[in-house]
């Protein structure tokens, strides 16, 4: 195995997993992106971080993008001498917007592109399995990987997506309140099981919303009930539960942004909609490109607010 000179990057897309009844299933990529640069060095793990998580995320072999480079530097053959990674990262930590999976699929493009026939060894479906393998589930990294809206689902050899595209009438706004949330503690409050009705139920809405998100978002508001894991999780979360429900008396199809505890506006709200000053709105377009490799350093672009993807 051949490494390359010179540094790659990577930039990687927030992303919303479940869109209300597609649990574990749906997610959707988001234009609000982290830029995370790498290069083989000698010896040791650099790491330097700014922005989101700058000054609390490890700076050596810890690091969650670090860990999923050594996880695809295995399949594809063999460990680098050293690394120095660069990291500005923009999307929220622990608010339900994908931020461990964008920096899994950092990794994993990030190795692929450290190494000469990199995309030989390791194509997107070998990398869409591992970065599903090390999150634990493909619903966040398969729209951060693709881009678009796409369809997860795990098979006996792993996980395997989709991407569609998105009709026009699609205007995602998220709102993220200060506080964070744990993925781990939202699934704990799930049931083992669930009436068979409110199963039907959420079959039936998800696969209305991928009508709804592809074809016909005047469809979006009932598309987007779920009865499997909003209001389990509710207690844990008031402030998200009562935004949604809001959001929703408005005419707005809203949702908990993945675990929580951003929720997710999958059509405008009314300018006139006043959430609170403890959440912050950000109007976000639709990632289409997923996870995009290129060579060199991060540039200036890549640094400044710009090219986070929000109003400011």
């Amino acid at each position: 195995m051949t490494f390359t000179s010179g540094p790659v990057r990577v930039r990687v897309p927030a992303t919303s997993a479940n869109l209300g009844p597609g649990f574990d299933a749906l997610g959707l990529a988001l234009g609000l992106h982290d830029d995370v640069a790498a290069e083989v060095i000698p010896g040791g793990v650099r790491v330097a971080v700014t922005g989101e998580g700058a000054g609390e995320l490890p700076a050596d072999d810890r690091h969650l993008v670090v860990t999923s480079m050594r996880a695809a530097f295995d399949v594809l053959g063999g460990q680098p001498p050293g690394l120095a990674l660069e990291c500005v990262n923009r999307i929220p930590q622990a608010r339900g917007l994908g931020s461990s999976s964008a920096a899994i699929v950092a990794g994993v493009l990030l190795a692929r592109g450290l190494v000469v026939d990199g995309a030989e060894r390791l194509d997107d479906h070998a990398a869409l399995r591992l970065a599903a393998e090390i999150e634990g589930h493909p619903d966040n990294v398969a729209p951060c990987l693709l881009g678009g809206f796409t369809v997860a689902w795990t098979e006996p050899t792993g996980a395997r997506a989709v991407s569609l595209a998105v009709a026009d009438g699609v205007r995602p706004t998220v709102f993220v309140p200060a506080e964070r949330g744990l993925t781990a503690a939202a699934r704990a409050a799930l049931p083992a099981t669930v009436p068979h009705a409110d199963a039907a139920l959420t079959a039936g809405r998800a696969a209305l919303l991928v009508h709804a998100l592809t074809a016909e978002p005047d469809l979006l508001l009932p598309a987007t009930v779920d009865r499997l894991h909003q209001d389990y999780r509710a207690e844990g979360m008031p402030g998200t539960a009562a935004l949604v429900k809001a959001l929703r008396a408005a005419g707005v199809a809203a949702v908990v942004s993945g675990a929580g505890p951003t929720v997710l506006a999958l059509t405008e709200p009314p300018a006139s909609f006043d959430a609170g000053t403890e959440w912050q709105r950000w109007e976000l377009p639709i990632d289409v490109s997923g996870g995009r490799v290129t060579r060199g350093r991060l540039g200036h672009a890549e640094r400044g607010p710009v090219a986070a993807g929000r109003k400011s």
